[in-house]
């Protein structure tokens, strides 16, 4: 559906040239929902734009269903990107108009007919949840409704693609899951192709299939989202899936239990799929005569199955707690020692 064949875009400055995105490749297939994620600077809000030629790449291809849009002529490609929705961190929304017109104005400049343009809105103000607020003005909207206006406009001409330029990052945490609970409901009803960006990890855990890694504009790790939580590689992604898995407190507790404890062990217990619905700890009490002690712990949902992790306190005999250890990873679930001898 989409493939960014060795993507570069390189700035000039009176500093000097800058390489905001440098030497990308990726492969997006249709109906996915693709995270790119990153801190600011990484790159990612300069290559999503030059996925519909906001910006244009200083070398590379930018393939679009079957099209390199960086081929198109001026016109070829205001018609390509009508198969291309976007919508922004800060909404973009035209504050003189109501709800329902700014939904119809990209059919407007599309020359759709009234009536059929009628139509359209009001199927889209069903779609994303709206009703009742056809009339009103941005101004009397919340974040979170803004939003939905953003969506429904990026919809409107039916597009194939709809690009998430940090579209939940000025929202507070309950709004952020409705507006993504939204675009996955999107993705399934209407088979969209979904590319967005961000800097949280709670949204790439909760509604994408593949997510990149970007770093100083490149992509460092890619993958299935569930597979990047499971064994994260660089470093950088680790500090993201860490975001999620991880509270800082943990630390301090681990820190804590060992300094009172030089004896115990403290392990990372990580659990991907069906593993995070078994009954491990209690398996480990009934095997072992050592104290189990779980100090922080969560499951959570992706949207290829469910990934786990627990930090645990073992303490007791070395050897058993070493068969016990053991035992943890012949049941198919890692174990990372992070604290102790």
């Amino acid at each position: 559906m989409i493939s960014l064949q060795g993507i570069r875009k390189i700035f000039s400055t009176k500093d000097g040239p800058v390489s905001a995105v440098d030497g990308v490749d990726l492969e997006i297939k249709q109906g996915e929902i693709f995270g790119i994620i990153g801190y600011s600077g990484a790159g990612k809000s300069t290559l999503i734009r030059m996925l519909n030629m906001l910006e244009r790449p200083t070398e590379g291809k930018v393939i679009v269903a079957g099209e390199d849009l960086s081929t198109l002529s001026k016109k070829d490609l205001r018609k390509a990107r009508q198969n291309i929705g976007m919508i922004f961190q800060h909404f973009n929304l035209l504050w003189s108009r109501t709800v329902r017109e700014n939904i119809s104005f990209p059919l407007e400049i599309a020359g759709i007919p009234k009536k059929e343009r009628e139509k359209r809105v009001n199927e889209l103000i069903e779609l994303v949840g709206l009703e009742g607020r056809g009339e009103s003005y941005p101004s009397q909207l919340s974040g979170g409704q803004k939003q939905r206006v953003g969506i429904a406009r990026a919809l409107a001409n039916n597009p194939k693609v709809l690009l998430c330029d940090e579209a939940t990052s000025a929202l507070d945490p309950k709004t952020t899951d409705s507006i993504l609970d939204l675009l996955v409901d999107i993705n399934k009803k209407l088979g969209l192709t979904i590319i967005l960006i961000t800097h949280e990890m709670h949204v790439i855990r909760k509604i994408c299939h593949q997510v990149a890694v970007m770093e100083a504009g490149k992509v460092v790790e890619q993958g299935p989202v569930l597979n990047v939580f499971r064994k994260p590689k660089e470093q950088m992604t680790k500090e993201f899936v860490k975001q999620v898995t991880e509270p800082e407190e943990t630390k301090e507790t681990i820190q804590h239990l060992i300094t009172e404890n030089p004896n115990g062990k403290v392990v990372q217990l990580t659990f991907v799929g069906d593993e995070a619905e078994r009954p491990l700890i209690t398996d480990l009490i009934r095997t072992f005569d050592i104290e189990v002690n779980i100090l922080q712990g969560k499951i959570t949902k992706t949207q290829e199955g469910s990934y786990g992790a627990l930090f645990v306190n073992l303490t007791g005999n070395k050897a058993l707690i070493e068969q016990a250890i053991a035992f943890i990873r012949e049941k198919g679930v890692e174990v990372e020692v992070v604290a102790g001898e």
